[in-house]
């Protein structure tokens, strides 16, 4: 009877929790247990557990597809977790298996709507920021602003650039082959290529009173409905005081235009699925400015799908995508309420009302032969901006070369001795020293004749000199700030130091002819960090896995 009680309670802290915006005592009860701050790994049981051990989670056991919270892990494979209800205790990690955020969430919805009974898993997903549910219930964000879902993906870690995985054998690679002939990569063809262009976003909400924006972005992956597909992409909106409601991408300026205002993408997926589209979410960094609170807010989300009612892929044209409100898994969901959904009579009241739905302009549009060439040779399956291909299209090159040219044998696993493969992930985490690299590579290439820009071996040498004497020492110098999302001051700083850099050393490398040389990273004048063993090694196996 006690123990039907507390699952009573619960219920009740979970419906006021989950209920829509509005005064509330408990609003921050469960909310402060689930804090953002703190990572969470959400797994279910697909064993059941005896109670003959003495370090069961339960009293007497627990049963298969039970969700668990890992609290912390152990070397040992005795992982401290907590169940639904409150109880903790240790579990072995091997009867564990994680469960997909977006399933959580998706059944979670369609839980609430059915049998209006919420779960915990939801109230995780739902409380993760608790800034977000303070300026709800004050009134100060509209009711089809929820907490980011691909912010809270990406803090995941498993929604970035994949690395070549193995095939179904275990003998060869999924998507990575070579041409015996010409030694470069084999370009693939390819369910799914198209290239688009975010153009601009139109009657977007901006949050009330007391919030202060820190960015206006729009993130977006490959999603077939139930599951995201692809690597999550970000791309930064530009913005003007006089047209607060309208957003706009890839303004025009000097010099190279940064990786993260590039509004120029392409989707390359293999997905057989019919409903495969590309997913946007316009979203809002801020900060609270009578606390300092920061936070991550959805605006909104529009799909695309690629294919019409036939099955046929879109044409090249633009295209006008409303906006809704609440998750991708709700449905119906206004962006702001005081926007009537209803039919007006009248055709003028049409008009008006089309007129001031959200919406997000994309246009889909065709490349030239080579471009469309050098996307073949990238992974089967990734998101990300049209002017970063020369580079993802090297470092694939480089992949190939180490994995199936460069290692003994096929069966062989030891670690590769491959600064840049080992570092290159990281530069799409941060697109600043990105930027730094294609601005480095644009220098040398300018530099060189037809003949050497024929010459792929002159290439990646070139490629890996230029990579080494930049971005890996920006990489591992004590003087480059800390990346941080968001932050105006953090990012001129970083701006600053790096092009200030880039300079530095280009001048030393002219005139001391030490190219990403050894002797370029023992002078006294460049300082470093801590030499780590990661800097240098290439693990086959965390790749594979």
């Amino acid at each position: 009877e006690r123990r039907l009680q507390n699952i009573m309670e619960r219920l009740n802290m979970l419906s006021m929790e989950l209920s829509p915006p509005g005064p509330t005592v408990a609003a921050g009860s469960v909310a402060s247990v689930f804090s953002a701050k703190t990572k969470l790994y959400i797994y279910s049981s697909h064993i059941s557990f005896s109670s003959s051990f003495k370090t069961c989670l339960f009293p007497t056991c627990f049963q298969r597809g039970e969700v668990l919270r890992i609290i912390r892990k152990t070397g040992d494979g005795w992982w401290l977790a907590q169940d639904t209800e409150g109880n903790k205790g240790v579990v072995p990690k091997t009867y564990l298996k994680v469960i997909n955020l977006l399933k959580i969430i998706s059944g979670a919805v369609h839980l609430i709507k059915h049998s209006g009974f919420h779960c915990v898993c939801v109230c995780v997903y739902m409380s993760q920021s608790d800034t977000t549910n303070v300026l709800s219930s004050l009134g100060t964000i509209h009711s089809g602003f929820r907490s980011s879902t691909f912010k809270l993906l990406m803090e995941e870690g498993h929604y970035t650039l994949k690395q070549p995985e193995l095939s179904q054998s275990q003998l060869s690679f999924r998507d990575l082959f070579l041409d015996p002939v010409t030694g470069r990569v084999r370009g693939r063809q390819v369910r799914t290529c198209v290239c688009f262009t975010l153009w601009s976003c139109r009657m977007i909400p901006t949050p009330g009173v007391g919030v202060q924006v820190l960015s206006r972005h729009i993130r977006l992956c490959a999603f077939d409905g139930t599951q995201v597909l692809s690597n999550i992409h970000t791309v930064r909106a530009t913005y003007n005081a006089k047209s607060p409601k309208t957003w706009s991408f890839s303004p025009r300026m000097t010099g190279i235009l940064p990786t993260l205002l590039d509004g120029d993408c392409f989707l390359r997926c293999n997905s057989v699925s019919p409903d495969l589209g590309i997913l946007f979410e316009l979203g809002v960094t801020f900060i609270r400015t009578s606390t300092g609170d920061r936070g991550d807010l959805s605006c909104g989300w529009a799909f695309l799908k690629l294919t019409d009612d036939t099955g046929n892929p879109l044409s090249s044209r633009t295209y006008e995508l409303a906006l809704n409100g609440g998750t991708p898994f709700e449905k119906n969901v206004p962006v702001e309420a005081s926007v009537t959904t209803g039919s007006p009579s009248g055709v003028f009241q049409q008009i008006l009302q089309a007129r001031r739905q959200p919406k997000l302009i994309v246009k889909l549009k065709s490349v030239n032969r080579r471009t469309r060439m050098q996307l073949s040779l990238l992974p089967d399956t990734l998101l990300h901006c049209l002017s970063c291909i020369p580079l993802l299209v090297l470092h694939r090159q480089l992949l190939a070369d180490t994995l199936l040219m460069d290692r003994p044998t096929m069966q062989n696993a030891d670690l590769i001795c491959s600064p840049v493969l080992s570092t290159f992930p990281v530069l799409l985490d941060q697109p600043d020293l990105l930027d730094a690299l294609r601005s480095a590579w644009l220098d040398a290439d300018t530099n060189m004749s037809r003949a050497q820009k024929r010459d792929l071996s002159y290439l990646k040498q070139e490629f890996v000199k230029v990579y080494m004497s930049s971005v890996y020492f920006l990489l591992h110098t004590p003087s480059l700030p800390c990346h941080r999302w968001a932050d105006s001051v953090s990012e001129e700083q970083r701006a600053r130091f790096i092009y200030a850099t880039l300079d530095s050393l280009k001048h030393t490398q002219h005139t001391a002819d030490q190219s990403g040389g050894p002797e370029f990273f023992v002078n006294r004048m460049h300082q470093h960090l801590a030499f780590d063993i990661t800097e240098l090694t290439f693990d086959l196996l965390r790749v594979a896995r």
